[in-house]
């Protein structure tokens, strides 16, 4: 019987909702990001509401604890 692992994925891409541009980033482990400065136009971002973090928002991939199927921050 095959046993599925589920790895997190640290990386995620980061897009700025105010310029557009997009980075990859590697997300925190250890913390929530709740502030992100934008690398082009310096908007300082912050998570939607209902969501835990900017990645959670503004990123490909939501962060670890969320994941992992946790609440983040918590």
């Amino acid at each position: 019987m095959a046993t599925q692992t589920n790895e997190v994925v640290l990386q995620s891409t980061i897009t700025c909702p105010e310029c557009g541009h997009s980075v990859e980033e590697t997300m925190p482990t250890d913390a929530c990001q709740w502030f992100y400065e934008c690398t082009s136009c310096k908007a300082v971002l912050k998570p939607k509401l209902g969501d835990c973090c900017v990645y959670c928002s503004y990123g490909t991939v939501p962060c670890p604890p969320i994941q992992e199927g946790n609440s983040c921050c918590s």
